[in-house]
């Protein structure tokens, strides 16, 4: 422990040093080179408000510092960002850049270039996102951290990063985006080791008394993911059609012969439109999820196929004074076949699950304090998630925050409400540089 901390310390005076401008220079030692640094410096603390006997009090406790190097130049641009971190929650601290574990998570390292007028390539490490919800997510099919997001981590880290070859081509007609990832990056998803999660095989919450074994697929070139976006401007509207081709990203399937949890294959089609309507922008987004190894629906080892539908309303209230609301569906397909496959006792899911979102923003003190309020309500599974926040930015370079992570159902086995034990405060100070 002394020594991640030893590390950090001076991670964090050599940065300093390096982005300040010595004696008789006016620019930092490295802005001199062409290489520009930026980054931050985050303390963050959190604990649970309810006994969770397979989980610690604490839900947060790290610090992190991050830093982004890139270059630009005639040719390419050069970009790394990474974090170097100390986190006291895990048990398990190995560095494993895949799950984001240990004393580094790299974000970002990836070169970008045109090999062509109307064509830009971006090869590494990235992060990656599309489709027009807000905390909802349909045809946006790169890797999300759910794990940091329900902890009480800035919510940019619930984006985590795709190793992956992206391409943008420019033609007359639309926009075409291509992500290739040869190798399978799935989420960092909810595995027992942070947050408890209803586990349906032993009919209750598991923990770290029960971490999730998933058999993830890792063969290069093989199991790998494409995804496609295909856009374009119409009267004013964005109007976009997707495609992918990889696997679900959290682990929804079973192997039976080893009991261990799977990563079932997975086509998606999509369409979406967003643009002004009235006083505030609308969104509109649809994706067809194609189980592609139970097209019948009657493995009960395999999510079925489903339909996603969102829509939402964004608009300004008031001056500093916005809000944003959301409706989704999820239709599950061959439902009968998915009740059948039940075994006694066990709790499946209803046919149609209902999700409604609101957010709201408030910018006060010159814009320099936010306070924002998210929550996710489903009359269907009737629970709900609820995210406050407030936040202070101090001076240019300090910001204060402080906000929970607030679970609430009916049920122990419902999506949200299988977290009710892991509500948590958190509260952290960043210093960016």
């Amino acid at each position: 422990m002394q020594s991640k901390t030893l590390v950090l310390i001076i991670l964090c005076l050599s940065i300093f040093l390096l982005t300040e401008s010595v004696q008789g220079q006016d620019e930092p030692v490295l802005q001199r080179l062409g290489i520009n640094v930026h980054g931050f410096v985050d303390l963050r603390g959190g604990m649970r408000t309810q006994e969770d006997s397979n989980e610690r009090d604490t839900s947060l406790g790290e610090m992190r510092l991050q830093t982004d190097i890139s270059r630009m130049g005639d040719v390419a641009t050069v970009q790394i960002r990474a974090d170097f971190l100390y986190d006291d929650v895990p048990e398990d601290t190995d560095i494993d850049l895949e799950e984001g574990t240990g004393e580094i998570d790299l974000r970002e390292a990836n070169i970008l270039f045109s090999p062509w007028v109307m064509m830009d390539m971006k090869i590494g490490r990235q992060i990656l996102t599309w489709g027009t919800g807000d905390l909802l997510f349909i045809n946006d099919l790169f890797p999300k951290d759910w794990q940091s997001f329900f902890a009480g981590r800035d919510e940019t880290y619930l984006k985590a990063p795709s190793d992956a070859v992206f391409v943008s081509f420019f033609p007359d007609v639309a926009n075409i985006d291509v992500a290739y990832t040869p190798r399978f990056d799935s989420d960092r998803y909810i595995s027992g080791e942070r947050i408890s999660f209803w586990d349906p095989m032993v009919g209750r919450r598991s923990g770290r008394d029960n971490v999730v074994d998933a058999e993830k697929p890792d063969e290069w070139l093989s199991d790998d993911e494409i995804a496609l976006r295909i856009y374009r401007n119409v009267g004013g509207y964005e109007v976009a059609v997707y495609g992918y081709n990889g696997f679900w990203k959290s682990p929804k399937g079973m192997d039976p012969q080893t009991g261990h949890a799977t990563f079932p294959e997975l086509w998606v089609y999509g369409a979406s439109l967003r643009g002004p309507f009235g006083d505030g922008l609308v969104n509109l987004e649809a994706g067809y999820y194609i189980s592609d190894e139970d097209e019948r629906g009657n493995d009960p080892f395999v999510p079925n196929s489903e339909l996603r539908l969102l829509a939402g309303y964004e608009w300004e209230m008031a001056k500093n004074f916005t809000a944003k609301c959301q409706y989704y569906l999820e239709y599950m397909e061959d439902y009968g076949y998915y009740k059948a496959g039940l075994e006694a006792g066990q709790k499946g899911r209803d046919k149609d699950r209902h999700v409604f979102t609101l957010r709201i923003t408030k910018l006060a003190l010159n814009q320099n304090m936010t306070l924002s309020f998210f929550a996710y309500y489903s009359p269907s599974d009737e629970d709900a998630y609820l995210r406050p926040m407030i936040s202070n930015k101090v001076t240019d370079s300090w910001l204060i925050m402080a906000g929970a992570n607030i679970f609430t159902g009916n049920e122990d086995h419902t999506f949200f409400g299988q977290f009710e034990r892991n509500t948590n405060v958190y509260a952290a100070l960043r210093y960016s540089f």
